[in-house]
């Protein structure tokens, strides 16, 4: 598990709210982690409130990314550490929003945000060169989420039909 700086503790609601409940401490590809510590909250989200839930859960989570992140960002003095994986959740949440509770459209769900979070098309791009601290952090995680999200719906429509 990587450690947290110095005066960061995961007890701090904010840190473990960042974190994702330390999933952004995994070691190697913490992006990964938070988007996969994301998806059985999405299935039950989705689960309990249908895709509009999803994406109500997907618009908290970027409010309370904006407000963990920042603190993580000014305490631990880091323009966009890895451990921050709170923006993963809010795009991964995002890309799922039309996925049928399907194991398949989650992986291939998946599969796109993760795609989608690394290549970093526009605007994703800019926003991650131009944006900085918790506005830069989140954003381009949402633009990620909205490309995957529309391919994973185009997919579910017409290429992959339940």
């Amino acid at each position: 598990m990587s450690r947290l700086p110095a005066g960061l503790r995961l007890t701090d609601p904010a840190v473990l709210i960042a974190t994702w409940f330390g999933a952004g401490l995994l070691p190697k590809l913490p992006g990964t982690w938070g988007s996969l510590a994301a998806l059985p909250f999405a299935w039950a989200i989705a689960a309990a409130t249908g895709p509009i839930g999803l994406a109500v859960a997907a618009g908290a989570a970027y409010l309370a990314g904006l407000w963990a992140s920042g603190i993580y960002l000014r305490r631990s003095g880091d323009g966009d550490p890895g451990a921050v994986v709170i923006d993963e959740v809010a795009g991964q949440w995002l890309a799922l929003i039309p996925a049928a509770l399907d194991p398949w459209l989650y992986l291939v769900g998946f599969l796109l945000f993760r795609a989608a979070d690394i290549l970093k098309p526009f605007p994703a791009n800019w926003i991650d060169r131009r944006l900085g601290g918790a506005q830069g952090v989140m954003l381009d995680d949402i633009a990620a989420g909205l490309y995957a999200g529309a391919i994973l719906y185009a997919l579910s429509k017409w290429v992959l039909p339940a």
